[in-house]
């Protein structure tokens, strides 16, 4: 092969490469957040990776002054989304303080039965070797679901 023609050989070899990592299907467990629906019944108010919640909790929330006081302990300095206490109630889950990039959690279904309410939700952890933003991130999701009357709430965590 020729001078020239060296450049066309690793331009396409970098595309075939690229187009085999992209084709390939998702590795066996929970799908990548990109490819997640909204749990059935759910609407998510707010998900992502900065909260200054620095603990791990879970938490239900039915009031507007519940809401008040998370609000101003998970993002004071935005304004906090509007929910109607009167139909719904807010769950969330925080995962607290992580040392980089790559965490992330997801409420994947709320299914009230038997008096009680079931939270499941997953966390997601960077896999080993993979390179991530050395940052301290906060990862977290905020859900509103239909208000009920039940007293006992579990959370769930699932694979």
């Amino acid at each position: 092969m020729n001078a020239a023609g060296a450049p066309a050989v690793v331009l396409m070899t970098q595309v075939l490469a690229l187009a085999g990592i992209l084709g390939q299907p998702p590795a066996r467990g929970r799908p990548p957040d990109f490819m997640m629906l909204e749990a059935p019944n759910t609407r998510t108010i707010e998900k992502g990776d900065q909260s200054n919640v620095d603990d791990a909790k879970q938490v239900l929330v039915r009031t507007d002054g519940e809401w008040t006081r998370l609000w101003q302990q998970h993002s004071p300095e935005r304004p906090r989304p509007a929910v109607d206490f009167s139909k719904e109630m807010v769950v969330g889950v925080f995962m607290g303080s992580r040392p980089h990039a790559g965490f992330s959690t997801a409420i994947v279904s709320t299914t009230a039965a038997n008096g009680a309410l079931i939270v499941r939700y997953t966390e997601t952890l960077p896999k080993p070797g993979t390179v991530s933003a050395q940052i301290l991130t906060f990862p977290y999701h905020l859900v509103a679901i239909a208000k009920t009357d039940v007293k006992d709430v579990k959370f769930e965590k699932v694979q």
